[in-house]
């Protein structure tokens, strides 16, 4: 890995604020990791409903320089975007000199990234997780972001989405460009085995817990079913508001001994309870590459997963098992198998395998080599 550090601006439409404390946290892990080596000023902008002027936050967080406008609510949908268009310009030249600009979620922030490449030919490129661009849900696109987003991925000089199957769903949008897929990062210094032996037989599931996407609903009709199989288990429900399901829990008759709520979580939180977990489960009905696989898989955790989206581009067999999108049997059979079966995947095997493919030092090593490619090609 070259050693030559650079000056690089991480241009965000997601980003973790104190509006929303988790929103693209992915992001901004991706940022501290290119911050190893580089010189990091990563930047948004977010209206705040409870101030009644504008405010400009400017730390450096865990080697990041994070400078982010918190914009008083306006009426107009135009002034909205006129605005945020100026204030990222403001804060581009708060930033200083940059080498170029890695975007974060292509639309609106891509926008600034193609008006600075135009006028001032500041090479940048793309990294994209958002689901929307899949199948059905790209419906929901309007026709002027569909129309910027084609022309901010043609000049990007490399488009890394985090999975295959999303540079496909891209491609069938109509938006060409140069793609080189990247995974989402681990902090395998935080994510990594524990070799305790469990006490009770541990189901985990952390997510937004939004049910059309996670399918939260089919995951709990699984877990009625299963307690009646298993008299040792354990099922964490773990993100975003899961008392939301309360009613739901007890319309199936979940024994409250069996199941456990627990709101959204610090990162580092996270590695501890998969830590705890036997089998992490997925029932999505659309993904990308969900993060909290990969950090499984760091843990020595297997999965048993729906087979939707990239999740099966770094899903090993014998790491776990997908299943049909739905099929609530298949995924009841699965773990109940699992839990019969006396032979369980290999920890340290799985967490060498996440080392080699979603590490700081792996994504590190990826992106460098692409930002002095795209600097020597610029020149």
């Amino acid at each position: 890995m070259t050693k030559k550090k650079l000056h690089i601006l991480f241009l965000n439409s997601w980003y973790p604020s104190r509006v929303l404390p988790v929103n693209g946290d992915f992001i901004q892990r991706h940022a501290e990791t290119m911050a190893m080596q580089h010189r990091i000023t990563s930047i948004h902008v977010i209206t705040d409903e409870k101030i009644s002027k504008d405010e400009l936050s400017d730390k450096v967080i865990n080697g990041v320089r994070t400078l982010i406008y918190y914009l008083k609510p306006v009426s107009s949908e135009i002034k909205k975007h006129i605005l945020f268009f100026n204030k990222y310009m403001e804060l581009f030249k708060l930033s200083g000199h940059i080498d170029l600009i890695h975007v974060n979620r292509i639309f609106p922030a891509g926008m600034v990234a193609l008006y600075l490449n135009r006028t001032r030919s500041i090479p940048y490129i793309i990294t994209e997780h958002y689901t929307g661009y899949l199948n059905y849900r790209s419906e929901q696109l309007s026709k002027t972001e569909l129309l910027f987003t084609e022309n901010i991925v043609k000049r990007a000089k490399v488009v890394c989405p985090v999975s295959k199957n999303l540079e496909d769903n891209m491609i069938r949008l109509g938006f060409q460009g140069n793609y080189q897929n990247i995974p989402n990062v681990v902090d395998t210094a935080i994510f990594k085995p524990d070799r305790a032996d469990h006490k009770r037989f541990t189901l985990t599931h952390i997510s937004s817990l939004v049910n059309d996407h996670k399918n939260i609903s089919g995951i709990l009709r699984t877990i009625s079913k299963l307690q009646n199989h298993i008299p040792d288990l354990l099922f964490y429900l773990i993100g975003y508001n899961p008392f939301q399901y309360q009613d739901e829990i007890s319309q199936l008759k979940i024994k409250p001994q069996n199941i456990i709520l627990i709101n959204q979580i610090p990162y580092r939180e996270v590695a501890s309870y998969l830590q705890q977990t036997d089998l992490l489960l997925m029932f999505s009905n659309y993904e990308n590459l969900p993060c909290v696989i990969l950090e499984a898989f760091a843990c020595g955790v297997p999965v048993i997963s729906t087979d939707v989206g990239g999740i099966s581009e770094y899903f090993p067999d014998e790491f776990g098992k997908l299943v049909s999108k739905g099929d609530e049997n298949e995924f009841f059979n699965k773990i109940l198998n699992f839990y019969n079966e006396k032979k369980k995947p290999d920890k340290n095997k799985m967490n060498a395998f996440a080392e080699k493919h979603f590490s700081k030092t792996a994504v590190l090593s990826e992106y460098t080599r692409i930002y002095h490619q795209i600097l020597k090609d610029h020149i």
